[in-house]
């Protein structure tokens, strides 16, 4: 993902891709140097993207989103399959993400990719929802 893709989806992340962050919080990610985001493309048209956070040691997958009107089709696993290829490309330890207690497909989309449960965030989303920690070994 670069900026002339930030530039296309900005003005409807939040109606096309659910709660997501400010679109500013999107723009400083990817031009951060501890961040990576790609996208997924169908006739030219972005359909989802995803972000990895890097450390040292760990990655950290930031986000999975995809359009609302293209779930179920395959495409955040494509995105969670690349995110955990570029966590062993880096020679990081482990990827690790947080999850809405409340969205069961991702979390089932995650265990099946072999994430285990770490723990818990009481409260993480919205002061209401915790986010279960997830931890996949590489």
């Amino acid at each position: 993902m670069n900026l002339s893709d930030y530039e296309e989806i900005k003005d409807i992340l939040v109606t096309e891709f659910d709660e997501f962050w400010k679109p500013s919080i999107l723009e400083s990610e990817l031009k951060s140097e501890n961040s990576k985001y790609i996208v997924a493309k169908e006739n030219g048209k972005i359909v989802g993207f995803a972000g990895l956070w890097f450390s040292p040691v760990d990655a950290e997958i930031t986000n999975i989103v995809t359009k609302k009107t293209e779930r179920k089709r395959g495409i955040g696993k494509a995105l969670l399959d690349r995110l955990i290829e570029m966590a062993r490309e880096a020679k990081r330890d482990n990827i690790s993400l947080e999850v809405n207690e409340n969205n069961v497909p991702a979390g089932s989309l995650y265990e099946k990719a072999g994430f285990e449960i770490a723990g818990i965030r009481k409260k993480y989303y919205n002061g209401k929802d915790n986010a279960i920690i997830m931890t996949k070994y590489l």
